[in-house]
């Protein structure tokens, strides 16, 4: 049995997607699971239903990677001084489940796809410094919450070698990350993106809110080649759900309490689709296009957000319930872009069943 590193989704079947829109039909979902509802990257290194060891982009994986499957490591991210940040981060080679039974031979950041969410605060100088796990491919990282010049400091990181970068955020916001070399293309796809978070402690968003949680989006291509790729034709979407909590990501579950403001981080990170993303059974009351606080819309639907954009969007939850969070454009919400808010009177998950008495 092969090794599955971080999981990149939070699945659904066809079923609840195909009734995600209808309100009346909203139960709680009292057997839910908690590593569903952590986040898509809950760790399945244990799981049993991968022996078949298929993996959709079987052709295309260099002789190389063949043998790889890096697990997961965190982001290390010191503070050196009030504005200066030390963030180093790996490239590797990593198996990723992007579905119920589909297994991909990924590039990544850190073991993850998407990558490990990175936090700064506004005016700090970034010292990035990216180990290049990979053998045989160039890496690079281009942030796109900094100004800089990407021949300089969006230069490629050669196999089994190191390089560091500095540069400076400057916008408050929530931004994508991925892999600059090229082709880029080919490097987004096979999985090396992520989300970089600027906050300005100083002036933070205005609402005070009681959950908050960053959820990325992605896409995933079978057959993992060019040509797919080029004509912008997913086979997978994945959600990725990650709590944030004073500060930090951590893995819990995806869960609010009736009256709950909640605050979500989304970003875009899929190389080619829009996104319409939306909370089934509310209205967002405060909206900041790529979470920046000018940008600010009130009482939307749905946002339609571009390939590498992002906003931040806030809500709050009036009765219990299962909230389904996910693009609004169907094709992409039945290929896997769709998540589960589960809402209770106390916030917390139902208790599980006993094995034992069943």
């Amino acid at each position: 049995m092969k090794k599955v590193g971080k999981v990149a989704t939070v699945m659904m079947t066809s079923m609840l997607v195909l009734s995600a829109c209808n309100t009346t039909n909203l139960k709680l979902e009292k057997n839910a699971k908690k590593t569903p509802q952590v986040s898509a990257s809950a760790n399945h290194d244990t799981m049993e239903n991968m022996s078949h060891g298929k993996y959709v982009n079987e052709n295309t994986i260099l002789p190389t990677q063949k043998n790889m499957n890096e697990k997961a490591t965190p982001v290390k991210i010191k503070r050196i001084g009030k504005h200066e940040v030390n963030v180093t981060m790996t490239s590797t080679v990593t198996d990723v489940q992007v579905a119920p039974d589909v297994l991909y031979k990924a590039w990544t950041f850190n073991g993850e796809a998407p990558g490990p969410v990175v936090i700064v605060n506004k005016g700090d100088t970034i010292n990035f410094t990216l180990e290049n796990h990979d053998p045989t491919v160039n890496h690079s990282m281009d942030f796109h919450a900094v100004h800089t010049s990407p021949t300089k400091n969006f230069a490629d990181v050669k196999p089994n070698d190191k390089g560091t970068f500095t540069y400076k955020a400057s916008n408050v916001g929530v931004f994508m990350y991925h892999c600059g070399t090229a082709p880029v293309m080919m490097h987004i796809a096979n999985g090396m993106v992520g989300t970089i978070i600027v906050k300005d402690n100083a002036n933070p968003y205005p609402n005070k809110v009681d959950k908050e949680y960053v959820v990325v989006n992605n896409e995933w291509f079978d057959s993992g080649n060019a040509e797919d790729m080029k004509n912008g034709n997913p086979s997978h979407y994945t959600m990725n759900v990650r709590e944030l909590a004073n500060g930090k990501v951590g893995d819990t579950p995806f869960v609010a309490k009736v009256g709950d403001k909640v605050r979500l981080y989304f970003e875009n990170v899929g190389m080619s689709q829009p996104v319409s993303f939306h909370v089934v059974g509310t209205v967002f009351d405060d909206v900041y296009l790529d979470g920046n606080p000018y940008n600010h819309l009130k009482g939307m639907q749905s946002v339609m957000i571009p390939a590498s954009g992002g906003a931040v969007v806030e809500f709050t939850v009036v009765e219990e319930g299962t909230y389904s969070v996910l693009s609004h454009q169907f094709d992409q919400a039945m290929k896997g872009s769709i998540a589960k808010l589960i809402v209770t009177k106390d916030g917390k998950l139902p208790a599980q069943p006993d094995a034992a008495k069943h």
